[in-house]
């Protein structure tokens, strides 16, 4: 089973959710799709803490 999140999605001082407590527990992220939200740089610290955790990343 695949436990899914969108994360990433936090906008410069706009914090939306907390993206590690969420990677600890899912088995895989959309990361700010479609550039609806986030920021480069609170989706890149998602990515790699995605890449930490052996979260896979992308629409499944």
């Amino acid at each position: 089973m695949d436990l899914n999140s969108d994360l990433g999605e936090s906008f410069g001082a706009w914090r939306m959710g907390d993206d590690a407590a969420m990677l600890d527990i899912v088995t895989s992220a959309n990361v700010a799709c479609g550039f609806h939200a986030g920021d480069p740089a609170g989706m890149l610290d998602t990515l790699r803490a995605a890449a930490a955790r052996g979260v896979a990343v992308g629409a499944h």
